[in-house]
Formats: C-alpha cells, structure tokens, sequence
C-alpha cells in the first residue's frame, strides 16, 4: 500500500510540476507578445506637428504634494516610438511612463527601421544605421515626454499603450513645484535639445487611434 501511494504521489508532483511549467510558459508568452512593437507600415502616420496654445486659463492642480501649474495648452497625434516606466527616481510621483513620440517623417516605418531609439534616466536617445532624413528633422520630429494622468481612466490608457501604435492625447503642459523646493518644468518648444527639452504633459485625454 506505501508503495502504491509513493507511486500516486510522485505522478501527482509530476502532474504538479507540468502545470506549473505549462502557467510559466503561457505567461512568459503573453509577456512577450505584449512587449512587441506594433507594426503599422510604410508611410506617415502622424503627419502633424503637436500644436500647442497659450493656455486659455492656466489652472493649478494639487496631486499629491505637488502643485502643477498649467503653461500651455497641447494636442498631439503622434506614433509611439519607445516606452520606459519608471518607479524609483522622484519624478515617478507624478509621471510612471515616459514615452518617445515622433510625428512627420519620424512615424513613417521606412525611416524608422534604421533609427534606434533607447530611453534612460529621463532622456532618449538615437543612433541611425542610414541618415535617410536630415539629424536636425529627427530631433524635431521626435521628443521623449513625461506623462502625468489627470485620471485612473486616463492612466489605465497609458499602461495599455504599445510601442508602434499611434496615439491622439489632449492636455497642458506644465511646471511643477513642491514645498521642499523640488521642481520639473516642461519645455515650450519642439526644436530644443538636450537638458529640459522634455515636455511634461497633464494629460486629460488620451486615445489609441485604430489601425
């Protein structure tokens, strides 16, 4: 009878052991397939420079400890180039996701393959493999942004978003400032480089375009 039972517990540790891997790999999967860049195809999908306005009423928003001021009104569709979350450094308080956008030329695939793009400590960077556009038309046809969600609703969008897809957002740019003189502007300009070339967006709308 013991040996009976060491045989049916063995197989049931067998059985365990095989479910356990087959969960592993299924979510190993889904996390892979949720990384991959979305492929859209040749030509300009965003053909549009972010538009941006002298704020109509600049309000001030408490989140948190932080007091962000509104500078300028901002729209944008713009095809996702790169992604990087972030959850240790301060400015993960207001901002979890820093995107890189591109619009013009900088959405169209054919230009994009030879262009790579990495994110790291707030910033971005890119190295051509093939200049098939001018330098100066890539630094101002891209721009690596930090996002605030003015809402949950807003900030669910945001998880969701994937490299590759094109996104329309609504929103502010804005300056923030805190009471133990901890501060993060935005930039007013879409042809800076550099320190604070970043823009830092309230974001109250934002929307996954279909493709």
């Amino acid at each position: 009878m013991d040996s009976i039972s060491t045989i049916m517990n063995y197989h049931l540790m067998i059985n365990r052991t095989f479910v356990v891997c087959l969960l592993l790999l299924f979510a190993s999967l889904a996390y892979w397939y949720s990384t991959q860049p979305i492929i859209l195809g040749d030509g300009v999908k965003a053909p549009l420079i972010p538009y941006q306005t002298s704020p109509s009423f600049a309000q001030k928003h408490q989140y948190g400890e932080y007091q962000v001021t509104e500078v300028a009104d901002f729209v944008m569709t713009a095809k996702v180039l790169a992604r990087e979350d972030y959850r240790f450094d301060r400015g993960a308080d207001l901002s979890t996701t820093d995107f890189v956008f591109g619009w013009g030329r900088m959405s169209d695939e054919t230009v994009l393959e030879f262009i790579d793009i990495s994110q790291s400590n707030r910033w971005y960077y890119w190295r051509a493999s093939k200049l098939i556009i001018p330098k100066l038309e890539i630094a101002r046809s891209s721009a690596n942004m930090h996002l605030i969600a003015a809402t949950e609703a807003v900030a669910d969008i945001i998880d969701d978003i994937k490299v590759g897809q094109i996104i329309a957002l609504k929103g502010h740019l804005v300056n923030v400032s805190s009471d133990d003189d901890f501060s993060w502007n935005s930039s007013l300009s879409r042809f800076d480089t550099g320190d604070g070339a970043c823009e830092l967006i309230w974001v109250e709308d934002i929307s996954i375009e279909p493709y």
